[in-house]
């Protein structure tokens, strides 16, 4: 699934929210096809430096530039072509609905709302076996094997294993072919073993073109790394970040 990626790049970049600042002061330079790794603690602000990497969060300091459109003014633009995965409350899995169900509404979704009008005046077949094709191939890409599962495709999410689920928000996300993929708490509750997969999976994306933005708790050694991690003046009591804040800095700027 080879696309072509975008160079991100950014200079004293920073969101303030109701709370105080969900991150700040973030510098980063990272080329096409690249794997960026967004490493700090739960609650220091990667959700948002993701969301708003990706045009989903308008920051208030500083400037970016993804693609070759400047936040903050360019969010639509950088929306168009990137796409979250695994960030919660952004882009949660149902765990009510099956797999099958999840591939097939976001297939819907992107020929309807994604695709040109000259792709949705095809035949009705022609659009059913791309969308098969499109579905297949985000499944390689992510890496889920659907016979590997319990009920196959009927499997509900409810009854993933976290690395499962992981893959199919990522396939999800790639049924629009992003080139720039963000996504959220990669290594959150997975073993050594999963995360080294996780950690693969990203890489072998970035290899076929697409630049990958992960959020992290420990980034590996080969990925461009930012770090949210506050500095030790900002770990005063009036000071320090927590999960509340960082959320509803979401809930107020994210709605775009």
């Amino acid at each position: 699934m080879a696309v072509d990626g975008v160079a991100v790049s950014a200079g004293g970049f920073g969101l303030k929210g109701p709370r105080g600042w969900a991150f700040r002061g973030i510098g980063l330079a990272a080329e096409p096809g690249e794997l960026i790794a967004v490493e700090g603690p739960s609650g220091s602000g990667r959700t948002s430096l993701l969301l708003a990497l990706t045009g989903r969060m308008k920051a208030t300091e500083g400037t970016a530039t993804v693609g070759g459109a400047r936040l903050p003014k360019q969010l639509a633009a950088v929306r168009r072509f990137s796409a979250p995965a695994n960030v919660a409350g952004v882009t949660d899995l149902d765990p009510a609905l099956t797999v099958g169900e999840h591939l097939r509404e976001r297939a819907l979704l992107q020929r309807r709302f994604g695709d040109s009008v000259r792709a949705l005046l095809r035949p009705r077949e022609e659009r059913r076996a791309e969308a098969k094709l499109r579905i297949d191939t985000v499944l390689t890409a992510a890496g889920l094997d659907l016979e590997s599962l319990p009920k196959g495709a009927r499997t509900a999410v409810r009854d993933l294993e976290r690395l499962e689920a992981l893959r199919l928000s990522i396939a999800l996300a790639l049924i629009g072919r992003p080139r720039l993929l963000a996504v959220d708490d990669l290594d959150l509750k997975l073993s050594d073993t999963e995360r080294a997969e996780a950690w693969a999976l990203l890489r072998s994306l970035a290899a076929a073109g697409t630049t990958v933005l992960a959020a992290c708790s420990e980034a590996p050694e080969d990925a461009v790394t930012v770090s949210t991690r506050p500095e030790p003046e900002d770990t005063r009591p009036e000071n320090r970040k927590d999960r509340k804040e960082e959320t509803d800095a979401l809930t107020e700027t994210g709605r775009a």
